[in-house]
């Protein structure tokens, strides 16, 4: 039988990338079958469709639940995307670390304080989101391209318009 995407066990404090669509949500891996992440206290833990209105909750609340309850039909992987840039945290300091958090209800931001940030922050002891890196590199590029766009439009506007005025002129 070929391997599929789950034969990989996570092991504790590993992070759980969670494929939503036009989101990932994040978790940590904190054994016995159970992650810890960070959701809207209104948010079912499969996500949904609702799961996007999250970007406009201000607080969120740090939760421990089933890692396939979390995961409910999307697909994961684990990701632990900055082990070449950052040590891991211990075992043991990522669970009591997990424990202690459980069940806060903390500051939400998209922006600066989402899922990603409150999981790479439990493995490696620095909050980081790659998402959002990515997002604002994007929104940025789209806007230097919109900008870039419209002063050529701009430019050949005028190009044109200044030549028929020439040419009006003329007759």
């Amino acid at each position: 039988m070929a391997p599929t995407l789950y034969d990989e066990k996570p092991e504790v404090g590993d992070l759980i990338e969670i494929f939503r669509g036009t989101y990932q949500h994040w978790a940590v891996y904190i054994g016995d079958g159970s992650v810890i992440h960070l959701a809207p206290s209104t948010e079912d833990a499969r996500g949904g469709s609702l799961s996007m209105m999250s970007v406009l909750a201000d607080k969120a609340v740090i939760k421990k639940e089933e890692l396939w309850d979390v995961v409910g039909t999307n697909q994961y992987s684990i990701n632990n995307l900055l082990d070449d840039k950052y040590e891991p945290r211990p075992a043991h300091v990522i669970q009591r670390e997990a424990q202690r958090l459980l069940d806060r209800e903390v500051p939400f931001s998209v922006f600066q304080g989402n899922c990603e940030h409150f999981a790479t922050e439990l493995r490696y002891g620095r909050a980081e989101s790659r998402q959002v890196r990515r997002a604002v590199e994007v929104g940025v590029g789209v806007g230097l391209a919109t900008m870039v766009g419209l002063g050529v439009l701009a430019a050949a506007a005028s190009f044109f318009g200044s030549g028929s005025k020439e040419k009006k002129s003329k007759r």
